[in-house]
């Protein structure tokens, strides 16, 4: 509970219907504020700031202590408000059902030093607590073959606890993990990964990895395309067992 935040509320006479009326937002929006974790977008928290008559860094210190690079942050706060998630994934193991082990081993190669890999490999392991939370989004991932098969620099070991744990994040009551299989030809996945979130009051955002800086948009016309790419690639996934038949047989073969 974020105590502080509620008593800035008693203190200037507001509550949470009261603060959602003057901000623009839905109440149970609001609601959550208050809850650990659940930090407003930018723009809301200064407004909110502002009627409270409070410093942004008294309500929310945790925001002055953000791993993740500045560019990803407001990606990060529409994963924390998201009521789905569907994740698609060509090269990579989706973030969120990453290990720590190859959460570094993505990163090895980079000019980055160890302080540095350290703060963005903590900023990945520590986004995956959406899904462990009480009321997690539902997150439904859906990632290519070759990412399973790929070794991470011959380290196999690293490979079949990465594929177990996956196995095991699968069994969460918000998770869906699908695989679309190698014997499937060209696919629309094959353009690259992207991230569509449905967020609270019907809104909708998407992320789009590239080489450099990922690309957030929320147009109408690019939710509505990456939309019916994900629907294309979804329908080439493999269900829900007999993808589970396939990790399972992968995470033998890494032994």
């Amino acid at each position: 509970m974020n105590k502080v935040l509620l008593a800035a509320m008693t203190e200037a006479g507001e509550t949470a219907e009261s603060l959602a009326a003057q901000v623009g937002v839905d109440p149970k929006t609001a609601g959550r504020w208050v809850t650990p974790g659940r930090i407003p977008q930018p723009r809301r928290r200064a407004k909110i700031a502002e009627i409270l008559k409070k410093d942004v860094s008294d309500l929310w210190p945790d925001v002055l202590k953000r791993r993740e690079p500045t560019w990803l942050r407001e990606w990060v706060e529409w994963e924390r408000e998201a009521t789905a998630l569907r994740w698609f994934e060509l090269a990579w193991v989706p973030g969120l059902l990453q290990t720590e082990a190859y959460a570094r081993a993505t990163l090895a190669g980079e000019l980055l030093t160890k302080e540095e890999t350290d703060r963005l490999v903590a900023s990945r392991i520590g986004r995956q607590s959406i899904v462990r939370r009480d009321r997690p989004p539902m997150l439904v991932a859906v990632m290519d073959e070759s990412v399973l098969r790929r070794s991470a620099n011959g380290d196999r070991k690293l490979m079949r606890e990465q594929v177990q744990y996956i196995i095991a994040c699968s069994e969460l009551p918000g998770v869906q993990v699908h695989v679309v299989p190698a014997s499937v030809g060209m696919y629309p996945g094959l353009g690259g990964p992207f991230i569509l979130a449905d967020l609270p009051e019907g809104a909708r955002a998407a992320h789009v990895d590239s080489q450099v800086q990922a690309q957030i948009v929320g147009g109408a016309a690019e939710i509505a395309t990456l939309g019916r790419r994900w629907e294309r690639i979804r329908g080439k996934a493999l269900p829900e067992e007999q993808t589970l038949d396939l990790l399972r047989e992968v995470a033998t073969s890494w032994t």
